[in-house]
């Protein structure tokens, strides 16, 4: 499959083939070993809101490929606070370099870019919208924790409303024959669009606000934040911040073999308890970061191994 020149702003925009090769690029990467693949090539990191593990993860994988990367990882220092638009921005940007990598809070700030841009741009982020890499990372954890993406039972935990990786992954595993558990408070429950477009695939999708209720049927657990940030009342956000914990306690009649994923970072929705145990999967899959960009970048590039 050529990917060379492609934007990836959506996860929408790949068919089941097209992930399932993404997935088989990723490990041929996942040696952790370093090359020249990328040697020249230059990646343009634009943070337009706070990233750890996105925008380190890009960076580490360009630099272990022998490329490098410029940038900003925040909207503080640049000069759209001078009234400059994204649009010029990006046409400036690609002055610089051979692919660039956005976040930003607004929903389509992706898309415009890409269309301003004659080269590649992947979209790290656009507010509750979506983030199409952090996908790939997810699908090549299962994948790499469970054996296979189909048969299994997944449950998507907390902020399900303003989550833009629950969306992105929800759309991604449409693809498979999976069975879904959405558990939410009715204030934050998966976007009616994501339920409607799984049922018209003939998945099957529980919706409850009860984890307890369906935690023992699950093969993975999904756990997100709850994100003050997407809040505009915070009063709203105090109400739902420790809505779901996941303990010990909890897990005592789990599968034994339950993974248990989150984007990160957390903020006490996964009790420190559950790091040391065979259920713990999210720090390797901060880790699956590297494989996974570092495929993405090689394949838009169009210099694969």
């Amino acid at each position: 499959m050529n990917f060379k020149g492609r934007d990836i702003i959506s996860i929408n925009d790949f068919s089941k083939d097209e992930i399932i090769y993404i997935l088989e690029t990723a490990k041929k990467f996942d040696k952790g070993l370093r090359s020249n693949l990328l040697q020249g090539k230059v990646l343009a990191a634009l943070f337009f809101e706070s990233s750890t593990r996105t925008r380190l993860s890009f960076t580490a994988a360009m630099e272990q490929l022998g490329g490098s990367t410029i940038g900003f990882d925040t909207a503080e220092v640049t000069s759209i606070k001078k009234g400059e638009t994204l649009w010029d921005t990006i046409k400036m940007v690609e002055q610089y370099s051979d692919a660039i990598v956005i976040r930003n809070p607004i929903e389509g700030s992706a898309r415009l870019a890409a269309e301003a841009a004659s080269i590649p741009v992947i979209n790290a982020g656009d507010g509750s919208n979506q983030h199409p890499s952090q996908t790939f990372v997810d699908l090549y954890t299962i994948l790499q924790t469970k054996g296979k993406l189909d048969n299994l039972s997944i449950g998507m935990v907390g902020d399900l409303k303003y989550g833009r990786t629950v969306h992105s992954l929800g759309v991604a595993l449409s693809h498979f024959n999976v069975k879904f558990y959405f558990v939410a408070p009715e204030a934050l429950k998966m976007p009616r669009e994501y339920v409607d477009l799984l049922n018209e695939k003939g998945k099957k999708v529980i919706e409850t606000e009860d984890i307890q209720k369906v935690v023992n049927d699950m093969d993975v657990l999904y756990m997100t934040r709850i994100q003050g940030e997407r809040f505009q009342d915070p009063l709203e956000y105090e109400k739902y911040k420790d809505v779901y914990t996941v303990n010990l306690e909890l897990l005592k009649n789990a599968k034994k073999d339950l993974k248990i994923m989150h984007p990160l970072p957390r903020v006490g929705e996964i009790s420190m308890e559950i790091d040391s145990t065979s259920f713990a999967a999210y720090f390797q899959q901060a880790g699956n970061g590297i494989p996974i960009r570092k495929a993405l970048l090689s394949l838009v590039l169009g210099m694969t191994k």
